[in-house]
């Protein structure tokens, strides 16, 4: 029924009617009702069907890593200690619960979507008018449509009187849009121009009318949206691809070691095979880097749990790292930069305000409730004016009781009202400038009342004309006095005195322009994308700091390029205006394109699928829709803009802090290789047991690694460039790092085993020391590995004080397994000597604060330098 290319608004109400099938003045009848019904499907949105848990689960069992750590498990149960087994089983399984929790998020936006609609609908069905469930509406049933009441499905109108909408959910428009049944539109104007059209989600803020469906369910343009949104998959962030390229590199060199080391025991130094079997899984179990997520996504969270003191609340973790690489922020204009309501901006001319103001408040269908105002936007916005230009509202409502009321429709462009004022009538009228200066006599001046000449006339709509260029909304206000009688309309509105000119806008937020220059600063490319008026759209991005004066793309020259020269524009252009959901979604898709990591910000319903799609979608919490913010990774609860700054800044905190705990882990786990490899080459037995190697795996990766992120921001971090997420990870600085980080640690854990172990002691002591140097070791060197090239002392010592803490839980857990008879016998060791303590200690300090008189020495060339 749909005609081609969905061009109702190109059609005369008739013709539409006629293509429908149905007597606008009748409506459809029961039966055809039913049947279209039953051959269309309701007019609800859809639900994607969701994968049962079983399946998920199952699809996590079957990857390669996870299939060998349960290998790695049942034979540990097999051939080691159960209290073993059960402590490897726990890992994966924990794992895999982490991994199906970050996958398994329910798609909430449409079941939001869902909500915008009323239960019922009232239509015209045989001739009757009833009220009907919003599902049973079909294609052809004529919609009645009044103040209040949301549009339960897109339709074009056959009647309006004043009628006006609220659509600012799916095009972005801040104002009401003027609703017009009699007229038709050319085929390519912009769905937030279609002013014969109504559509499903919007309310009805003013007027009545009637309109035949044309569209129901996930046909309609708030379905459509609905389908995008369910289509686009959420791009991987650069955390994500890192983690899959250290997984692929360190599985590999994992399992050469596991199988160099059991291999090498067995057949250089004859140990056991099944004992060498165990220590080669155990290996595996230590240096495959399986915690790789879990360990992410405790540091994500704890990031979240700060951001949420910013106001910032996370629902994705993944969107806190997206945030610190990227490069662009797509922000709505309507609700994101602006506050999304009406303000009087400028009043002309200035000298009659209080006139102005007084008959905006007296032609006004506004209702006054308590502190607030209720009513369309533009109505509440000139009460809102009165009031803090000093005048009781009520009271000057109820000095000039209403005799009379002609209300506004699309026609005449103007409303008007009668009232009682000093014993005679008043009539107070406002609506569109060329309107009311055409029906305009004379002119209110300081002076008194003067004749409106032509040349007053022209210049009066010159003036008009300038303020709507500056992204006003422009409203002409003029009065009159009647001795007596009850005049018609045309009597009331003929023979005017014009009062003035109100220019009206949706304003900045305050903190707009300072974010957008702190975006700027931080080498991050603010652009605008909304669905308002160019005008509206160049006078918002002056006002917040973006170049109004810039190049300036439609939605309508969005259509007539192809996905290969946008995506050279794309990367000049930062001002787009009357754009679509599906306009947002092409140049989100560009920039991507382009290489750039875009973040995208907005409230409404049309916002969503470009929030899906971006590397991180940001909706605004107090005044955005339950779509935008299902849809979003990240709400702001105080709407903000500047708060999305913060959240980028805490992203590279957390970035910067994650990278310092990916070179300790995977320092540790190479010097744990080498460690234990150096002394099968030896010839001697290994310096760990399977149990200590599984101990020194949970100290090691999940608690040492996520202290990092208490550590402080460093310096100028957001006066820098955000990083290149298509720069490898593993670059040179990052590999040397590691290896040298690495080298020091395992000369501790090597000296201390190999001492003990040629001094003539048991293999229990030798063990014991080796346990010991390391677990103090890696204490050591996850302080020295705070810091790249700053020193610890100039960084301050204590300022990280979650890893302080661990760090005396180390100590205590390492007197613990050593004088405790229970905890030696559990953990394979045994008490040490005065000397064996001094021994270990003095490694593990010399091993690693070797890097901080490195990054001294470093520091005081580098001072040298400059001074010179």
């Amino acid at each position: 029924m749909d005609p081609p290319g969905r061009s109702w608004h190109a059609l005369t109400a008739h013709e539409a009617s006629d293509h429908l099938g149905v007597d606008s003045a009748s409506g459809l009848n029961e039966a055809e009702a039913r049947a279209r019904l039953a051959r269309l499907g309701p007019n609800r949105l859809s639900e994607e069907k969701q994968e049962p848990i079983w399946e998920e689960i199952w699809e996590e069992l079957r990857e390669p890593m996870i299939l060998l750590l349960l290998v790695t498990g049942i034979l540990y149960s097999v051939w080691g200690g159960l209290s073993d087994a059960l402590t490897i089983f726990f890992v994966i399984f924990t794992l895999v619960g982490v991994e199906i929790l970050n996958e398994r998020r329910a798609e909430k936006a449409i079941a939001h979507l869902r909500t915008l609609a009323e239960p019922t609908a009232s239509v015209r069905r045989s001739g009757r008018i009833i009220e009907i469930p919003v599902e049973q509406l079909a294609p052809g049933d004529v919609i009645l449509l009044g103040a209040g009441r949301h549009v339960p499905a897109d339709a074009r109108l056959i009647e309006a009187y004043g009628l006006m909408a609220d659509e600012s959910l799916l095009t972005g428009e801040s104002a009401p849009v003027e609703k017009e049944a009699e007229m038709t539109l050319a085929q390519d104007v912009p769905l937030a121009e279609r002013r014969n059209l109504v559509y499903a989600g919007a309310t009805i803020t003013r007027g009545r009318g009637a309109a035949v469906v044309v569209a129901t369910g996930m046909i309609t343009e708030l379905g459509q949206v609905a389908s995008l949104t369910r289509e686009i998959k959420p791009p991987p962030t650069p955390l994500q691809e890192t983690m899959r390229e250290l997984t692929r590199w360190m599985v590999w060199v994992a399992l050469g070691f596991s199988v160099v080391v059991p291999l090498s025991g067995w057949l250089l130094s004859g140990q056991p095979l099944r004992q060498m079997l165990l220590i080669g899984l155990s290996l595996a179990f230590a240096t495959i880097p399986e915690e790789g997520p879990i360990i992410i996504t405790m540091v994500l969270a704890l990031g979240a749990y700060r951001l949420s003191g910013e106001r910032a609340i996370v629902k994705n973790l993944r969107a806190i790292e997206a945030l610190g690489a990227i490069t662009v922020i797509a922000t709505d204009k309507t609700g994101t930069l602006t506050e999304n309501r009406m303000e009087v901006k400028q009043l002309y001319p200035q000298a009659l305000a209080s006139k102005l103001l007084e008959v905006g408040t007296v032609c006004n269908d506004a209702t006054e409730d308590g502190e607030r105002f209720k009513g369309d936007p533009l109505e509440v916005a000139l009460l809102s004016a009165a009031r803090q230009a000093g005048l009781d509202v009520g009271a000057l409502r109820r000095g000039y009781p209403l005799r009379d009321e002609f209300t506004f429709d699309n026609v005449r462009k103007r409303m008007s009202v009668v009232c009682q004022r000093d014993g005679r009538l008043w009539i107070a009228a406002k609506g569109a400038p060329e309107a009311i200066l055409s029906l305009s006599v004379g002119r209110e001046t300081a002076d008194g009342q003067q004749p409106l000449t032509e040349a007053d006339r022209q210049a009066l709509l010159a003036t008009a004309a300038q303020m709507a260029h500056e992204g006003l909304r422009v409203i002409a206000l003029a009065e009159k006095t009647l001795c007596d009688g009850r005049p018609s309309q045309d009597q009331a509105e003929s023979g005017l005195n014009f009062v003035g000119l109100m220019g009206l806008a949706d304003p900045p937020r305050p903190a707009a322009r300072e974010a957008i220059a702190e975006c700027r600063m931080a080498g991050i490319r603010p652009i605008m994308i909304t669905g308002d008026h160019p005008l509206t759209a160049r006078a918002i991005a002056s006002q917040v700091g973006l170049d109004g004066e810039a190049r300036l793309l439609t939605g309508v020259e969005l259509d007539a390029l192809p996905d290969e020269r946008l995506e050279e524009i794309v990367g000049q252009v930062s001002l787009y205006a009357r754009t679509t959901p599906q306009h947002k979604l092409r140049i989100v898709r560009a920039l991507r394109q382009r290489g750039e990591r875009v973040a995208v910000t907005g409230d409404g319903t049309n916002d969503a699928p470009a929030l899906v799609a971006a590397d991180i979608g940001i909706a605004m919490g107090e005044t955005g829709s339950d779509v935008a913010r299902a849809s979003s990774d990240i709400v702001l609860a105080d709407d903000n803009f500047r708060t999305i700054i913060r959240a980028v800044e805490e992203g590279r905190i957390l970035f910067a802090n994650l990278s310092k705990g990916l070179r300790y882990y995977l320092a540790c786990k190479v010097a744990l290789v080498l460690a234990t490899l150096l002394p099968v080459l030896l010839r001697v037995p290994v310096p760990f047991a399977p149990i200590q190697i599984i101990l020194m795996e949970l100290f090691m990766d999940l608690a040492a690694s996520a202290t990092f992120v208490a550590e402080p921001g460093e310096p100028g971090l957001m006066r820098r460039p955000p990083r290149d997420p298509g720069a490898p990870f593993m670059d040179r600085a990052m590999v040397s790092s590691i290896l040298s980080a690495a080298a020091g640690l395992f000369a501790v854990v090597s000296v201390a085993y190999l001492a003990t172990w040629y001094s003539g002691a048991d293999l229990a002591r030798a063990q014991t020391m080796a346990f010991v140097s390391w677990l103090l070791g890696h204490v050591f060197l996850a302080i020295n590995m705070r810091s790249e090239r700053e020193p610890l002392l100039r960084l301050g010592l204590f300022t990280n004080r979650v890893m302080w803490i661990w760090g005396l839980a180390t100590v205590c857990f390492v007197v613990l397994v050593t004088l405790v008879p229970g905890a030696r016998a559990a953990l394979r060791t045994s008490s040490l000597s005065g000397g064996e303590w001094v021994l270990a200690i003095g490694l593990a300090l010399a091993g690693t604060f070797w890097m901080e008189l490195r990054r001294l020495l470093l520091f005081r060339q580098e001072g040298r330098a400059n001074d010179s």
